[in-house]
């Protein structure tokens, strides 16, 4: 019987049919457990900072009043402070390859750092075009280092002649080999390199002789370093010819005599005070100079006249920016020294001139902001002086002159001649209309530091903080001077005297570092933002309980036959602050970033460490 099977086979897919509704969401899951706790993150720290000033080197020359130690600076390679020792017309190189991070024992008196002489010849021979010259010279006066560079600038043998800048390359333990002399001009009174360190500029002081038989001009002088070797000549920039107005309000023909500049600029502030025959160029004496962090401009200090230069030092010329007055009916002051207390008042019509020695610079959001230290000074020689007391006016003896109403009812009611009388001034502003009437009455210096904006208008200045702080520490000692420890005796002259200033970054703060140079007192500020500056510290390494008295006017400024008697100077601290600088944490043979100061009457050099509490 035959059996039949089926055959089976598989059709092909049909088409995909249409997606069905999305489902309904799921329940949430369950929370999972904590996960493990962050790091804290860093404290916020309140501005200002505080900082802690401590004394952890100290060298001593046993020289007073001799100006041992005036301008310092630091040599990155040999770890060594140069410092400028006028009274053995040296510089005195201070290792600090071992400075501890602990503060000495007796900051006072200490002697913990050594020194050796860097000495340089009497004569230089100097190159102008193709011919060689001698220049018998004189004394340093100022010291510059960038690299392993050393440029000093000494003074002729007679100082009214052209000095010179000799350059020397420095070795591992801060030894010179002689490079060249540059001849510049006449009292080359500080030096400086351009941020780069492709240019040497030069403050050519240029001061007359006593009886102004010899008046020379003032000047700046630049001098080109090529991969690292200066030229042969300097460029100078004279206050004549190479002056400019940038004012669109004044044309060329407008200054294009010296009269015409003399009468522009002292309109304009510029204080001007000499015999006849003064000229711009003979009474504008460059004190100073402070470069812009990219090198274009040079800001440079005309102390005396109350102004500051600018460079442009692309096209060489320079331009003079009056400072303005500071107005002592806004401030208090102490302004005699007969109370021999400190004692404030305001005065209404008197001023103070800003007259700043040091000026130092920084960047701020790209724009340069220049700081000032308001010392103040006078012309006062034999053949020429401006310098008088308020009470000199109105001496038959004297002047012979009157006050105005306003002023001689200040006059009387301060105290007389042993009030306002004992202020000192200038003759040279005052009696604006020459009738002998002295209608406001400007005194030296402003007993301040100031920021100043790149065009030299004022930004901040410190008012009457130092005089106020000083004396809340210092009591009766305030206004002391550098000679004897006798307190109050500088009030009628120009106060404590800010002489030296310097700026540092710590901590990614900016500061302003500035000492008093009769006083001794180191004032620190926060100027990271110069719209908001903040006082931060005071200190002052002098004992006011020591009894010593000496003359730095004189050639023995301790002739104990004039009555002097230097036997415990040592023991005294420091005295005359002349000179800062600043050396940060990464450059630092410590670690910390440091302030060194020259203190040219007690001869010490003197090294601090500056660290955030």
């Amino acid at each position: 019987m035959a059996t039949v099977t089926a055959c089976t086979l598989d059709g092909e897919d049909g088409a995909v049919g249409p997606t069905g509704p999305q489902g309904a969401d799921g329940t949430d899951g369950a929370d999972g457990g904590e996960g493990p706790a962050g790091t804290p993150g860093v404290s916020g720290k309140d501005l200002p900072r505080e900082l802690s000033i401590e004394v952890v080197g100290r060298f001593a020359t046993g020289i007073y009043g001799k100006s041992a130690a005036e301008i310092v600076q630091f040599h990155a390679t040999s770890q060594s402070i140069f410092a400028v020792n006028a009274a053995n017309n040296q510089i005195d190189v201070i290792n600090l390859s071992s400075l501890p991070t602990v503060a000495v024992a007796n900051p006072l008196n200490d002697e913990s750092l050594s020194s050796s002489a860097f000495t340089f010849p009497d004569t230089v021979d100097v190159t102008d075009n193709n011919s060689s010259t001698t220049i018998n010279l004189g004394d340093a006066n100022s010291i510059a280092i960038f690299g392993d560079m050393l440029a000093i600038a000494v003074a002729a043998d007679l100082k009214q002649d052209n000095g010179a800048v000799l350059f020397y390359s420095l070795d591992m333990q801060g030894q010179g080999s002689f490079v060249k002399g540059v001849e510049v001009g006449s009292l080359p009174d500080m030096v400086t390199f351009s941020p780069d360190g492709s240019k040497l500029l030069v403050a050519n002081e240029g001061e007359p002789t006593s009886d102004y038989t010899n008046d020379p001009e003032g000047s700046i002088s630049v001098i080109s370093l090529n991969n690292g070797v200066p030229d042969d000549t300097a460029s100078h920039i004279n206050f004549t010819s190479d002056m400019t107005f940038s004012s669109d309000l004044v044309d060329p023909e407008d200054f294009d005599t010296d009269e015409k500049r003399m009468q522009l600029l002292a309109n304009d502030g510029v204080k001007f005070a000499g015999p006849a025959g003064n000229t711009v160029a003979k009474d504008l004496e460059p004190e100073y100079i402070t470069v812009s962090a990219d090198g274009s401009k040079a800001y440079v200090a005309l102390q005396e006249n109350n102004a500051i230069a600018i460079v442009d030092l692309d096209d060489m010329n320079v331009e003079v920016r009056a400072l303005g007055f500071k107005n002592w009916a806004d401030y208090d002051i102490d302004f005699t020294n007969e109370d021999e207390l400190p004692s404030f008042s305001r005065l209404p019509n008197v001023f103070g001139m800003y007259q700043p020695d040091s000026i130092a610079s920084y960047s701020w959001n790209g724009a340069s902001f220049i700081l000032s230290a308001n010392e103040g000074d006078s012309r006062d020689y034999d053949a020429y002086s401006e310098e008088i007391r308020v009470e000199d006016i109105i001496d038959p003896d004297e002047l012979n002159q009157t006050l105005s109403p306003a002023l001689q009812d200040l006059y009387d009611a301060t105290g007389g001649d042993d009030g306002l009388g004992r202020l000192k001034i200038t003759t040279a502003l005052g009696d604006a209309d020459n009738n002998g009437e002295y209608e406001a009455l400007y005194a030296y210096g402003a007993r301040s530091f100031s920021i100043w904006d790149q065009n030299i208008n004022l930004v901040f200045d410190s008012g009457d903080d130092f005089g106020k702080i000083s004396s809340a520490i210092l009591g009766e000692n305030f206004n002391s001077a550098h000679t004897e420890n006798k307190g109050d005796n500088r009030s009628d002259d120009k106060g404590g005297e800010p002489e030296a200033i310097a700026v540092g970054d710590i901590e990614g703060r900016t500061y302003a570092f500035i000492a008093s140079e009769r006083s001794g007192d180191l004032f620190i500020y926060d100027v990271t933002n110069p719209f908001q500056v903040a006082f931060v510290a005071h200190y002052n390494n002098r004992d006011f309980d020591v009894e010593f008295e000496l003359d730095d006017d004189l050639d023995n400024p301790c002739d104990t036959n004039e009555g002097l008697d230097c036997t415990e100077v040592p023991n005294a601290g420091d005295l005359g602050p002349e000179s800062i600088t600043f050396i940060d944490s990464a450059s630092s043979p410590n670690g910390n970033a440091l302030i060194v100061i020259g203190n040219e009457v007690s001869g010490t050099v003197t090294v601090y460490q500056i660290t955030e509490l």
